[in-house]
């Protein structure tokens, strides 16, 4: 009896052992050793890629954001601010419903199929919006100039790239709504065109948070 008390014994107090052990080493060491290593070898990365202006986070490269005009009374949508460069569409992902002060976006797509008819009428009604809101005097966009970007989301609904194709659609309607030159605007788009990485990896792609903080720096110096 006693010998069966305390083989018992020893072992709870090897495996309650092993347990402390275990728990400080990856619990405790581990999470520190990479947290460190990543913070010195990778400290953009490991922080959310934030974009700072002027010392302040305005952002992360890695997650895109709407600029829209403030929604006025009436309005379940807000209108996009034409002032700025526009993302992907974010359509059928709603809002957060928990946290009501920020009004987080839920990542998310659509999930509709190719003849979804509620689809089709999202792609139409997009592409609509898209010729008017950037054909303005002496530059007109027809349907066939609008990419597919333009008028669909991402898997994630949070992409923060749009194709070159679509920046460069937008700078005719930029210059005018800020009263810059074309060739000023379409200089932003180029500079901001990111490749394919390796050269063969994805397609050419535009930040659009990094273009809108040039285009407000270009604003303020002009």
């Amino acid at each position: 009896m006693n010998n069966s008390v305390g083989n018992t014994g020893r072992t709870l107090w090897a495996a309650l052992r092993a347990l402390l052990v275990l728990t400080v080493v990856t619990g405790v060491i581990y999470p520190l050793v990479v947290t460190g290593l990543a913070q010195v070898a990778f400290n953009d990365k490991a922080n959310g890629s934030e974009l700072k202006v002027d010392g302040k986070v305005v952002g992360s490269e890695l997650i895109g954001q709407t600029y829209n005009l403030p929604l006025k009374e009436g309005e379940e949508t807000a209108a996009p601010d034409l002032k700025w460069f526009q993302p992907r569409p974010s359509n059928g992902l709603g809002s957060n419903s928990v946290n009501t002060q920020y009004k987080l976006i839920l990542s998310g797509a659509t999930n509709r199929s190719g003849d979804n008819e509620d689809l089709i009428t999202w792609v139409k009604d997009a592409k609509a919006a898209v010729v008017k809101d950037n054909s303005v005097p002496g530059y007109t966009v027809r349907p066939s100039d609008v990419p597919a970007d333009a008028v669909t989301s991402s898997g994630s609904g949070l992409d923060p790239d749009i194709s070159p194709e679509y920046a460069k659609l937008q700078v005719h309607r930029v210059a005018e709504e800020n009263g810059l030159d074309v060739a000023a605007v379409e200089k932003l788009v180029a500079d901001h065109t990111d490749g394919r990485i390796l050269g063969f990896i994805g397609e050419p792609r535009v930040n659009v948070l990094q273009l809108n903080i040039a285009l407000k720096a270009l604003l303020a110096k002009s």
